[in-house]
């Protein structure tokens, strides 16, 4: 193996005297790592696989669902769209939460339920008004 890593850091060497690194989109910028923390060692490698080939985990992907259900309630102006599209994201959470195994608090004490109510409201008022 020292063979190898001996080759590749001379053609490396070799680049980067040839100017072959001076003009790379993300020169004098730090590296962004992504933070793999909460994924099991075991499973960083074929998460990140999966996520290059554009895929999500479950719960991710649900995640990302929500959101854009969401932004799609805010927009809506008719009252039986918005229905249905509330029920979306109530099934979306319920899938959230059987995944999980654990209770998603989204009662109407929670901020965040609060908060999307408050979008909901305003944004109705102004088509309304």
């Amino acid at each position: 193996m020292y063979f190898i890593h001996a080759i590749a850091e001379a053609k490396i060497k070799e680049a980067e005297r040839n100017g072959e690194f001076d003009d790379l989109p993300c020169k004098g910028r730090p590296i962004e790592y992504e933070d793999d923390s909460m994924i099991p060692q075991e499973l960083r490698m074929a998460y990140k696989a999966l996520k290059n080939a554009g895929y999500l985990p479950p719960e991710m992907q649900l995640t990302k669902d929500i959101h854009s259900a969401l932004d799609l309630l805010e927009h809506m102006e008719d009252e039986k769209e918005r229905y249905v599209q509330m029920q979306k994201v109530n099934i979306l959470f319920e899938r959230i939460k059987s995944t999980r195994g654990k209770k998603i608090s989204i009662d109407a004490e929670d901020d965040y339920y609060k908060s999307i109510v408050e979008r909901i409201t305003l944004h109705s008022k102004k088509l309304k008004g």
